[in-house]
């Protein structure tokens, strides 16, 4: 028996995307509780740059005249993802995501824009290289928040370097200020900060309630119609990356600290089945004088290259597809970390990474740390990063001569739409011949971990007899990513967040 210290309808842990899942539960007239772990609301998502989702022929897509099809974009979304997910959980994430931003925009609170992002397999087929699947979060002004404001995440600048926070909000801090001040409008809606759901509370087979840890001690909370459990991944708990062998370290991941895995842990005590734990959303990460390696993109020039001073990867692919091919080669043991990007000074000493998420600081703390170094020539250069001086000039002669013939026949840089994304549909082929000439260490960083529960396509938590657990539902990086092994486009993470968390009322409202 347990004494319960509140009773609501509906209770989500968990206040980046999952706030989606909050909102439709008021709006459609229940009451909720939402326990976020930290002192602040907005998860991995409010430090997404531009918080977009990827829901093919939604209404904003509509309106700017798409001639995309959901049939076409479930061929793309299936031919990359292939059979390591249910095939109806994917149709129901590329089918199901246009009705969810057509009940949003039916309330004034939300407002959404294209904002054109190339899907991240050009090859593939029926991929839409014109980036018409993606849609972005307005902006907001801060001050629309109220009191909530100084309750929102982020942005990374302002956690990490104690950057002002923004008077006008744009990106993920945008969607989830949107969520926020939607939410505050609801009387039956609770907003829990400092509130860590750590066990889940069992009765007959069906969830019927949640432990929930606060500062003031441990409190039980009954619920009526179901548990969301939304509370993003377990990126930053490295014992249970070393226990599901997720490669990399919490000290580079993007997830803010509360993403400890503690709703995992509960889903797998109450008996609910997983997927993909040793899986997470990967970039190539800029390290920082902190000893944090950063996710980073669009890179208008350089190369990268191993500790034998040879380039081993396409430097302008998409940041996820990038990562991975790291880590395949950190698991066969051919590439150790740092990794450096080579590049020369047209542009300066600074490396020509013009999105960090993180902003570059001085450029002395770098070259004090020793992660950044300037010579006058390439072999100096590979002494100074201890690399094998010859491999290093022949590296940078050759792709020298491929950048004059046009072509990449090495890794194919250039040679798909999100390659050229960020040079105007031209070639990212910058030679590397002015003097003197510079090196930036980088590291393995994610943006969270994509392993979790798994689910069926109400987003009810599945056990592992394969049966949905009554009461139990989850989505955003605590659900087993639609996505699988491989990410299909910007604002995939986000999107299935935010539609998983919605399906999951629309079918306890059924219940």
């Amino acid at each position: 028996m347990v004494d319960f210290d509140d009773e609501v309808d509906v209770l989500v842990a968990g206040s980046g995307g999952g706030l989606a899942g909050a909102y439709t539960a008021a709006r459609e007239g229940l009451s909720v509780a939402v326990v976020e772990a930290t002192d602040k609301f907005g998860g991995t998502t409010a430090y997404s740059g531009g918080g977009g989702v990827w829901f093919p022929c939604n209404p904003v897509l509509e309106r700017a005249g798409t001639d995309d099809t959901l049939d076409d974009a479930l061929i793309y979304f299936r031919s990359v993802v292939g059979d390591r997910t249910p095939p109806e959980l994917q149709e129901t994430f590329v089918r199901r995501g246009r009705d969810l931003i057509a009940y949003l925009e039916s309330d004034e609170h939300f407002e959404f824009h294209m904002y054109p992002w190339p899907d991240y397999f050009g090859a593939a087929p029926k991929a839409r290289l014109d980036g018409q699947r993606h849609i972005v979060p307005a902006p907001l002004p801060a001050a629309e928040l109220g009191a909530l404001r100084e309750h929102l995440r982020g942005p990374l600048d302002t956690d990490r370097l104690g950057a002002p926070p923004p008077d006008l909000l744009i990106g993920g801090q945008a969607l989830i200020g949107r969520f926020l001040r939607a939410l505050s409008t609801y009387p039956e809606v609770r907003l829990h900060r400092n509130a860590a759901l750590v066990d889940l509370i069992v009765e007959d087979g069906r969830v019927i309630g949640a432990l929930v840890e606060r500062p003031s001690g441990t409190v039980a909370i009954k619920v009526r119609r179901g548990v969301i459990l939304a509370a993003g991944g377990f990126e930053g708990n490295d014992e249970m990356r070393r226990h599901y062998g997720v490669p990399g370290t919490a000290r580079d991941t993007m997830g803010p600290p509360g993403n400890q895995g503690r709703a995992h842990q509960a889903g797998i005590a109450a008996g609910a089945d997983t997927d993909l734990m040793d899986q997470a959303w990967w970039s190539p990460g800029l390290t920082h004088p902190d000893g944090r390696s950063a996710f980073a993109l669009w890179f208008t020039g350089g190369i990268f290259v191993d500790q034998d001073g040879n380039r081993f990867v396409n430097e302008s692919a998409p940041y996820d597809r990038l990562g991975r091919a790291a880590i395949e080669r950190l698991r066969a043991g051919t590439l150790t970390l740092p990794y450096w990007m080579i590049y020369d000074d047209r542009a300066g000493a600074r490396p020509p990474v013009q999105a960090t998420n993180v902003s570059m600081v001085e450029s002395e703390k770098y070259e004090a740390a020793g992660l950044w170094h300037t010579a006058a020539t390439l072999a100096e250069l590979a002494a100074a990063i201890g690399v094998p001086a010859a491999n290093l000039v022949a590296t940078v002669d050759r792709y020298n001569a491929m950048v004059a013939a046009g072509a990449d026949t090495d890794f194919g840089r250039g040679d798909e739409a999100y390659d050229r994304a960020f040079s105007e549909g031209e070639s990212p082929m910058v030679p590397i011949d002015q003097g003197p000439f510079h090196a930036a260490a980088f590291g393995l960083s994610d943006l969270g971990t994509k392993g979790g529960l798994r689910t069926d396509t109400a987003a009810r938590v599945l056990g592992r007899d394969g049966s949905p657990i009554p009461g139990l539902y989850a989505a955003g990086n605590t659900m087993a990513a639609v996505s699988g092994t491989v990410y299909p486009g910007g604002g995939n993470p986000i999107g299935a967040s935010m539609l998983f968390g919605h399906l999951a009322v629309l079918d306890l409202l059924g219940r």
